[in-house]
């Protein structure tokens, strides 16, 4: 193979061709066919002259074998012939007269045929291998032939352009047979090689990806003195970039020139040089740099400061002389900031803008940082073009904090779901383990403490509900002068001795609708956070006021739109609340009191009370001087809606408490077995499922009788509502009991009412579900 070893291919072979091997190529198997012809010869001569009849018969077979032999190389010799005639002629017929230069070679590249145009092209070329014949032509053929020769003997087909002298030429090799090879040579004439570029005044030059310089036009030549050899020895920088000034090293010492680079087929680079005219340094390049009223700064790839004009100094509270580097003016990029510069100044990657903070600055000031590449005097710099971005950053910083406490918010009414369902499973069965339990019996007190912190878990979690805004309301028209005041001597008790409240009615406040019990709560809670923050005493203030806002008021991350309002606000002469503190106090379980002394949910569950209702609530504070916690709530002028009649009552039996069929349906395993344990202890026939599809497979049997569904709303698959819908569309006359973790508000916000149906919030206890069940079915 060319320029590499020729290993023997491992392979069966035939008996001619053995024999056409053992005898060797077909230029030397003339001289072979008299060897043989001489040896049998001499065999059938010493036959005739050997006495021995058994040496005689033996020289006579050698004889004749060997005659045979001779025979038989003769008649391969002109199937060989003919064979190669006939190749000749065909190859003669398809490409002899292709404009293309055509050759075949065998492993060792030794040229075999030649096509007219291979003749015209290659005749003065001495040599008998295509190593020689491209020689001249381009750099290293040896190793290129051989690559795609490789590549040719594996897939029966290789092609690669080189770029040679007079332009750039695509070879292919095609393999044909065993060991040889047709070769097609297709010149094209380049426009970086053609006349224009070798008499272009502009310096330019071809180079691979390796760096090898293939072409370089005379004004190149001229220019460093020399034919350049390879791109590392003409720049003295090792990585140098297209669009910057380069120093080329020539004869008469280093040149500096603008290099632009042009990619061209065959893997290959255009570079074209253009010398750069000596300047003074003092030459200036941007005349209104100083007083563009854009903030603009200058810096070297590496990120030193090299000018800054008048408005980047202003924003950057900078002296005429600072000479800081990028790292030291900015953070919060994300990734190196040297980076960042680098491929800015290199032209690498598109250009985008950033938001970093100022590290010098004013406290929490912002800039949006939008980088340019630009030369000067040869030099490559850095163009830093900044916009004022602190008022962008604080309206993202605020609508983070709002998907924040809506996420928190998600997250709280789950865990409060799962939370009814464990208390569930936990106060129920401890209500079946009372029922086997006296006063008298030791066990007793244990049970009735089990009981007492299941219901002070499930008051947590509905101060969680508040929060994520999906606890249960009944809401109704209030005057906030009476609430307060009924309120008054509970708050008094509330606040202690050493805390003086004081409550102030506005005239005319207006009626506002809102759940009466949870109003109170909101209003307890910010008392006690208030007491709690004057542990050497004080004063509380809670004052109400009239608000008619003509226009949206925009405030923190909300806007209250224009109306009337009625404004209740709880003061305190306390300690104050830190800035940084301000955003966290409404997030569940965030709390700065000693471990013990609270929850951390007052806060927030008055946040969620709040939002619930319809209102806004904000804080304003200041360390050392109190807290003012602000609460709006639109003024309900409108009447209440009429109650209306129930239904009547469908028509059926009475029965006793105890009788009648539950279909049960609840996916926890644990609220399922409780409920089912308590029904049955109560004399109901209890079927369960665990499912919505396994309660509708069982009601498929016309046999079961139900009298009443009791199934959980938020079930895998199907829920609650939807299987009950189906199912009575053919048991109209069952009636439904729905439990959930969630409110029954959730249950019905996207659904119709089913009718005869009722709704039995989690936790339940053994008595209370007895008690649904029972009021159902009578």
């Amino acid at each position: 193979m060319i320029g590499q070893p020729n290993p023997v291919p491992e392979r069966r072979v035939k008996p001619v061709t053995a024999i056409a091997e053992l005898v060797g190529s077909a230029e030397g198997i003339g001289a072979r066919l008299w060897m043989l012809v001489a040896a049998a010869a001499l065999a059938l001569g010493a036959a005739i002259v050997v006495p021995d009849p058994a040496v005689r018969l033996g020289a006579q077979l050698a004889g004749m074998t060997l005659l045979a032999m001779a025979g038989l190389i003769a008649l391969m010799m002109r199937i060989h012939r003919a064979r190669s005639d006939r190749a000749l002629g065909v190859l003669e017929l398809v490409v002899g007269q292709d404009a293309t230069p055509c050759f075949t070679t065998d492993e060792q590249g030794v040229i075999g045929f030649r096509n007219a145009a291979a003749r015209a092209r290659f005749e003065s070329v001495p040599g008998g291998t295509l190593v020689a014949a491209l020689q001249d032509h381009f750099a290293s053929p040896g190793s290129v032939l051989f690559r795609l020769q490789s590549r040719a003997a594996a897939g029966g087909l290789a092609r690669e352009d080189v770029v040679t002298r007079r332009g750039h030429v695509r070879l292919s090799a095609h393999r044909m047979t065993t060991g040889q090879f047709l070769w097609r040579l297709e010149e094209f004439q380049d426009r970086s090689q053609s006349r224009g570029a070798e008499t272009l005044s502009l310096p330019m030059l071809v180079a691979n990806r390796a760096g090898v310089v293939l072409f370089c036009n005379e004004a190149m030549r001229r220019l460093v003195g020399r034919r350049p050899r390879h791109l590392d020895r003409l720049f003295t920088d090792p990585h140098p970039g297209a669009g910057e000034a380069v120093e080329v090293a020539t004869d008469e010492g280093p040149v500096r020139a603008f290099l632009a680079e042009v990619q061209g087929p065959g893997e290959r680079r255009e570079l074209y040089f253009m010398p750069v005219p000596d300047r003074r340094p003092d030459t200036p390049t941007l005349t209104d740099f100083e007083h563009v009223p854009v903030a603009l700064m200058k810096f070297a790839p590496d990120g030193k400061l090299d000018a800054a004009n008048r408005a980047a100094r202003e924003m950057l509270a900078l002296a005429a002389d600072d000479r800081p580097g990028f790292g030291d003016l900015f953070e919060g990029l994300g990734r190196s900031i040297q980076a960042w510069l680098a491929d800015v100044a290199s032209g690498r990657g598109p250009a985008k803008s950033e938001v970093l903070r100022v590290s010098r600055g004013p406290e929490d000031a912002f800039v949006q940082i939008l980088l340019r590449q630009i030369v000067e005097q040869g030099r490559v710099r850095v163009l830093a073009v900044l916009t004022d971005a602190t008022a962008l950053k604080t309206l993202e910083a605020q609508f983070t904090q709002s998907q924040k406490m809506q996420a928190i918010g998600l997250l709280a009414g789950g865990i409060a779901h799962d939370f009814n369902n464990l208390l569930t499973a936990i106060s129920g069965h401890c209500d079946l383990l009372l029922l086997r339990h006296d006063a008298l019996d030791p066990d007793y007190a244990d049970l009735v403490q089990i009981r007492q912190n299941a219901n002070r878990a499930a008051a947590l979690v509905g101060q969680l509900l508040a929060f994520s805004r999906k606890q249960k309301l009944t809401p109704e028209r209030i005057e906030l002068q009476d609430l307060l005041s009924d309120l008054a001597h509970l708050l008094n008790r509330l606040v202690g001795e050493n805390v003086t409240l004081r409550v102030a009615h506005a005239p005319d406040l207006g009626t506002i609708r809102a759940d009466r019990r949870q109003l109170e709560q909101v209003i307890m809670n910010l008392v006690v956070n208030a007491r709690d923050a004057m542990p050497q005493g004080g004063v509380i203030r809670i004052e109400t006021e009239a608000l008619t806002l003509e226009d949206d008021l925009p405030r923190e991350r909300a806007v209250i739109p224009r109306g009337d309002y009625a404004v209740v606000r709880v003061l305190d002469t306390g300690q104050g609340i830190p800035p940084d503190r301000i955003p966290k106090i409404f997030e569940p379980f965030y709390t700065t009191k000693r471990p013990g002394e609270g929850t951390g949910l007052g806060l927030s569950t008055v946040y969620g009370i709040v939002k619930q209702s319809g209102g806004f609530v904000f804080v304003d504070s200041e360390v050392g001087l109190g807290t003012v916690f602000h609460l709006y709530f639109p003024i309900n002028e409108e009447a209440d809606a009429p109650v209306l009649d129930p239904p009547p009552p469908m028509t059926r039996p009475l029965g006793r408490q105890g009788e009648g069929v539950v279909l049960l349906v609840e996916d926890e395993a644990p609220v399922r077995a409780f409920a089912s344990r308590a029904l049955r202890l109560r004399g109901y026939t209890v079927i369960e499922a665990e499912s919505a599809e396994d309660a509708l497979e069982t009601l498929r049997d016309p046999a079961i009788d139900v009298d009443i569904f009791v199934t959980d709303v938020v079930m895998p698959g199907m829920d609650g509502p939807s299987w009950v819908r189906q199912a009575l569309e053919q048991r109209p006359d069952v009636r439904v009991v729905f439990v959930s973790g969630y409110t029954e508000e959730s249950l019905w916000d996207r659904q119709d009412r089913i009718p005869n149906a009722v709704f039995l919030p989690k936790p339940f206890s053994l008595g209370e579900l007895t008690a649904v069940v029972q009021g159902q079915l009578h």
